[in-house]
């Protein structure tokens, strides 16, 4: 198997079991799948690989857009705003007018019980299997439910009370109305470990989850619970020895950007990543497709639609002390950076040039800044309605203009997504520190995180040209960047200051990349943290000129107790009925 093209076979397998017991009437048709012949080394191969291609959020029952990281996590947080088309369903995500109907939700539902079906589909398949090693056996068995616990997890992360489907629960069986009163915890819990005790540390495919990866969602579940004294020696111990699946030592990359850039994925951050994949035959559709909706709308590197606009409160979280080089924590909102809403792209602009962390630039397009290598951003021009996304794009997943005969396909792009980088890890220890441990030990791993982006090798840089911009960079930096390290502020101001400081580091290292609502989610412990941090938000974005006046942003508002979660979907509650009864319950406040 071709590490490249791992993703892709069988990405449309959908297993039937028949319990039919009348073999006359069970002749198959030429070129049909069945059980038979996927009971073999390379059908049980096949069907995994079914599994792990619904990872990009494609490929099933209610996949799509409304089941991509986008959607929930990010437009419902304070990194972004939907942008384009406003009206449509995604909006209610940002205005938190959705509710049990909402037919989105409905869909995110069906499809990861959907890949919860297809890691199943694997334990189920197994044991008829013959020719296989023990060692074959243990590894795709833990392969599986590997995967079964991610999608529960996801399950968990959006719902929190769900129910925990297994490989005995079949249609056959009748036994598929399971209830979601009981804890789901400990069953994720129980697949990661099974998985984290039994894979290889590595694998001959590079999207293939080994060992160190299951640890690291073991610990990232071990947070979502506040387990921190659980969760500390475990994440020691992946700092320390931790591996990615072909081997290279977990270590922060050279330059930020290399976890974004196709020619630059199997890096030593990569934890574990979601393979993409365009010129396959498959017309794109193996490709980022959950990203492909956003970054600009107009000029050259029109390739999607506008959505998940950066919010003006992210970018101005990107300021810096121009003594210090350390973020603004409590006063960033009170000196917006520069930015060019409402003003055409023909008229005058001049960019911000106070300090500013250059993360901002590889997270954000803004104008008169490079963009990638497709020129400087000229604002207006690539913005599909500046009055309902602002004036801002997105750039993680967008290719590179050089790489674009390779990297890009019916603009979906084969830029992998990042479920866990060793930054995520390193922040995750870092917080955990400040809860159970030494507030030192912490300052040293956010430390680490900056001292990259204090490294001017990786600012971006101004062109050689700006009307060719792929003649390449110079060496002067396209802004006012500046980063400095913390020096023992988290001793001598204390813990609440150093949780602080790791989430808001959290915020400026991982934006973008679809965690900041569940981060918000877990930090709220039922404090009503959440509510207030979002409220405030809303707030401040109404308050920018020129901007926020939608209807559908009217009234927006995060209600505690009911927000934090989403609503089971009606449609699943109403097909959970046992005798007279739905066995699903909804969740508070809807």
């Amino acid at each position: 198997m071709k590490r490249h093209s791992f993703k892709l076979i069988l990405t449309g397998l959908i297993l039937f079991f028949s319990a039919c017991k009348n073999e006359f009437l069970e002749e198959e048709p030429i070129g049909s799948i069945n059980e038979k012949t996927l009971a073999t080394r390379s059908g049980i191969n096949g069907v995994l690989i079914g599994a792990y291609s619904l990872l990009d959020g494609v490929g099933a029952t209610g996949g799509g857009i409304w089941s991509s990281p986008t959607v929930m996590a990010s437009i419902a947080s304070d990194d972004a705003h939907v942008g384009t088309e406003p009206n449509g369903l995604l909006a209610s995500y940002e205005a938190y007018t959705h509710d049990p109907t909402t037919s989105s939700t409905n869909e995110k539902w069906q499809f990861l019980y959907a890949a919860v079906q297809r890691a199943n589909d694997v334990l189920r398949l197994l044991p008829k299997v013959s020719g296989l090693s023990a060692d074959e056996v243990t590894q795709l068995q833990a392969e599986a439910r590997f995967l079964r616990a991610v999608y529960h997890f996801e399950a968990a992360k959006h719902w929190r009370n769900v129910p925990y489907i297994d490989e005995a629960i079949t249609y056959d069986a009748g036994n598929y109305n399971i209830s979601n009163t009981e804890p789901i915890w400990p069953k994720i819990e129980a697949d990661f470990q099974f998985a984290a005790d039994n894979l290889t540390p590595t694998k001959a495919d590079v999207g293939r989850a080994n060992k160190w990866a299951a640890k690291a969602f073991m610990a990232k579940v071990y947070l979502f619970q506040h387990k921190y004294t659980e969760a500390k020696p475990l994440l020691a111990d992946i700092v320390a020895n931790g591996v990615t699946a072909n081997g290279k030592k977990y270590a922060l990359t050279e330059q930020y950007f290399d976890n974004f850039r196709t020619d630059k994925k199997h890096g030593p951050e990569a934890v574990f990543t979601v393979q993409m994949s365009v010129y396959d035959r498959a017309n794109g559709a193996n490709g980022n497709g959950a990203d492909m909706y956003n970054g600009p709308f107009g000029g050259p590197p029109s390739c999607c639609y506008g959505w998940l606009q950066p919010s003006f409160d992210l970018v101005n979280a990107y300021q810096t002390d121009p003594n210090t080089g350390l973020p603004l924590m409590d006063t960033y909102d009170k000196t917006p950076v520069k930015h060019d809403q409402g003003i055409s792209s023909s008229a005058a602009f001049t960019p911000h040039t106070g300090t500013l962390d250059p993360r901002l630039d590889w997270n954000v397009g803004r104008r008169g800044i490079p963009y990638l290598d497709w020129g400087l951003h000229p604002g207006m021009a690539w913005i599909r309605q500046q009055n309902t996304g602002g004036p801002y794009s997105v750039i993680k997943n967008i290719a590179w203009q050089a790489r674009i005969a390779t990297d890009r396909e019916n603009a979906n792009t084969n830029n992998p997504y990042n479920l866990i980088r060793f930054a995520d890890v390193l922040l995750w220890a870092a917080e955990v520190e400040v809860e159970v441990g030494s507030l030192a030990q912490a300052e040293a791993y956010v430390n680490q995180i900056r001292a990259r982006a204090a490294n001017p090798a990786g600012f971006v840089k101004k062109y050689i040209d700006n009307a060719a911009p792929l003649k390449g960079f110079t060496n002067e930096p396209a802004a006012n960047y500046k980063v400095g390290l913390y020096n023992g502020q988290f001793v001598q101001k204390g813990q609440e200051f150093a949780r602080q400081a790791v989430r808001f580091e959290r915020r400026l290292e991982l934006a973008l990349e679809h965690h900041r609502f569940f981060d918000l989610q877990r930090y709220d412990k039922g404090t009503g943290f959440m509510a207030t941090l979002l409220n405030k938000y809303l707030n401040y974005e109404a308050s920018v000129p020129n901007y926020f006046n939608q209807d559908y942003m009217k009234g927006a508002f995060f209600t505690k107790g009911k927000n934090e979660l989403y609503p089971i979907p009606q449609a699943q509650i109403d097909l959970s009925m046992k005798d007279g009864q739905p066995t699903l319950k909804q969740n508070p406040g809807y």
